[in-house]
């Protein structure tokens, strides 16, 4: 993300070239991670765009809340696993772009908050429904109640980002993190890493049963898969497998 006059906040245009990039993404097959960073140093995205929005009438207001639940939703649904460097400033709208992000890592330094009701408002981007998923109903409402500001070493004591390092002098130390997550990940058979986040995500919708049965049908499409064949394979041959994503 490159909007440094208006620190990434999400207005109009920015959100429009974030759908467009998604699409794109949607259908490569050659991606099999996404990691979301700023190239803008000291912020990963300030939320809203206020300026913008204080142009709008109360309908326009609506539609444009609406279009950006709409791209945490398409976000969330992406197939690979996905990444939110937080190197800095993750203010409403953007906490709520790495809350839909499978995974979080954030400097010890990165400031990070549901501010909304600070400004007369409620998250609106999927925040109420997926920060106490991710933390806990008690402190969701806790942190949404008081709109308070936590940084990377509290979040990850919270359990909000996954890891949480100290800043290095070129301010991405949370990038190269999630890269070094990243790399971890890409080894692994991709087809099976997709059905695992589907399973994941379609059952934390649902009662256990209903879960375990959403686990089978996601273990039966990669029964036939060349990879299973191929990490079968590659363990007795004592071999490291070549996972081709089939």
């Amino acid at each position: 993300m490159n909007r440094p006059h208006a620190r990434n906040s999400l207005g109009k245009v920015f959100v429009n070239e974030l759908f467009s990039a998604l699409e794109q993404l949607r259908f490569d097959e050659k991606v099999r991670v996404v990691v979301f960073k700023s190239q803008v140093k000291g912020v990963f995205c300030a939320g809203a765009d206020l300026k913008e929005r204080a142009k709008m009438d109360d309908a326009e207001v609506g539609l444009f809340v609406r279009r950006l639940r709409n791209l945490m939703d398409e976000i969330a649904a992406l197939p690979v696993p996905t990444i939110a460097a937080i190197d800095g400033y993750a203010l409403g709208g953007g906490l709520e772009l790495a809350l839909a992000c499978d995974l979080r890592v954030a400097a010890s330094s990165a400031k990070m908050g549901l501010i909304e009701t600070t400004r007369g408002l409620i998250p609106g981007a999927g925040g109420t429904q997926r920060l106490p998923r991710c933390v806990g109903i008690g402190l969701a409402k806790e942190l949404i109640f008081t709109g308070r500001q936590i940084d990377g070493q509290q979040a990850f004591s919270m359990g909000l980002v996954n890891h949480s390092v100290p800043q290095n002098s070129e301010g991405d130390a949370a990038y190269q993190r999630a890269l070094a997550l990243a790399k971890e990940i890409l080894p692994q058979a991709p087809f099976a890493v997709k059905m695992g986040k589907l399973a994941i995500n379609r059952g934390m919708e649902v009662d256990i049963a209903s879960g375990m049965a959403i686990e089978g049908m996601c273990y039966a499409q990669n029964i036939p898969t060349r990879d299973r064949q191929e990490g079968m394979a590659a363990f007795r041959e004592k071999r490291p497998p070549r996972f081709i994503g089939k």
